[in-house]
């Protein structure tokens, strides 16, 4: 079986969805692999570690053609058009904004396989791309928030005396907000976490970081956060804006998956904030958690500089490819079997992550 590695082609797409460490596994394996040239340059990656994995280096044509494409985006309208009709894609599909993209597919007979919908069970927690790419994305988030701040993170004794540590807030504790608590608390500032889920106050502590309270719970399925009620978000909104005034730094990570994001600080929160202090918005692509955010800018209102990246994972590509391929690689070694791609529905992971399979199109919003 042939395995089609193409070149990205979305704006700031740096990642690359196959490194030549696993391409050389899967090649073990006894799978063809097929890498563009250039694919993993950007991340890190020359042409000559491919050949050295023993994968064939090819143009983009011959990568889409294969009849298993691993990518990091999704496709194109023109590589829809090039996927061999009956082959299988698997990606970071997003398929609550793809809906035509999704016909496309199906019309091809193609298996779009989202990286996005791989479900929360313990055999499929190596293939769980959001959570390596939300690790990437939470560590860049601080580095970013730190470097435009008027301050140092961490306290420092010096003959000029001594500087306090900066204060670091992070709203959200799954893996991207996790991630940022542990990057801050590496960078020296004294740092506080908060989530609707209570079960999480243990692993914000078990970082170093202080759990601020709110009397709400709000965990729904797969270990998520659900939609709030308008009395659970008003006590929410009470418990972020009473914390907020204290810190230097904010990164906000909450989101509901399939939703836009909770908006959790309001244009009067950020009034309150001290000049020269910073929020770095990780929901910035799906509405924002502040009503400051501009998806893709950076601003300063009321002396607060408010960012709102996307793509953060693509920043850091070669840690973040990494991450991402070895996802794709355990996926590959669960649907090929002695050479041979089975795509079986009645697998519940195969099932859970196909948004298209047998000409139709099977993702339906939650």
């Amino acid at each position: 079986m042939r395995i089609g590695v193409p070149l990205e082609t979305a704006p700031r797409e740096r990642r690359v969805a196959l490194v030549p460490d696993s391409a050389a596994r899967l090649r073990r394996a006894g799978l063809e692999v097929v890498v563009e040239r250039g694919a993993g340059l950007a991340a890190g990656f020359p042409d000559s570690a491919y050949e050295k994995a023993g994968a064939a280096l090819a143009g983009a044509a011959e990568a889409l053609a294969a009849e298993l494409v691993l990518k990091v985006r999704r496709p194109s309208q023109e590589e829809v058009e090039r996927l061999s009709p009956g082959a299988a894609l698997a990606c970071l599909l997003q398929p609550a904004a793809s809906e035509d993209l999704l016909s496309s597919l199906a019309a091809r007979k193609v298996t779009a396989l989202a990286m996005e919908l791989v479900p929360r069970i313990t055999r499929a927690q190596s293939m769980d791309a959001l959570s390596s790419q939300a690790t990437a994305a939470g560590y860049k988030a601080v580095l970013l928030g730190a470097s435009r701040l008027t301050k140092l993170m961490p306290m420092l004794t010096t003959a000029a005396g001594t500087l306090a540590p900066a204060r670091a807030f992070v709203i959200g504790a799954g893996v991207a907000g996790l991630q940022a608590i542990a990057t801050a608390r590496r960078l020296g500032a004294v740092v506080s976490g908060f989530d609707v889920r209570p079960a999480v106050k243990e692993q914000v502590q078990s970082l170093g970081a202080t759990f601020v309270e709110a009397p709400v719970a709000a965990e729904g399925a797969g270990g998520y956060a659900k939609e709030l009620g308008s009395d659970e978000q008003a006590r929410v909104l009470a418990a972020i804006g009473g914390h907020l005034p204290d810190q230097d730094l904010v990164v906000a990570t909450a989101q509901v998956p399939g939703r836009p994001a909770p908006r959790l600080i309001t244009e009067a929160m950020v009034r309150s904030m001290r000049p020269g202090s910073a929020i770095v918005d990780l929901a910035a692509e799906s509405g924002g958690n502040c009503a400051l955010t501009r998806p893709g800018e950076t601003v300063e209102v009321f002396g607060v500089t408010v960012l709102g990246p996307l793509d953060l994972a693509a920043s850091v590509p070669f840690h973040a490819s990494q991450m991402y391929s070895r996802n794709l690689e355990a996926l590959v070694s669960h649907l090929c079997h002695d050479g041979t791609l089975r795509l079986d529905l009645s697998d519940e992971i195969t099932r859970a992550m196909a948004a298209a399979h047998g000409g139709e199109v099977r993702w339906r919003a939650p």
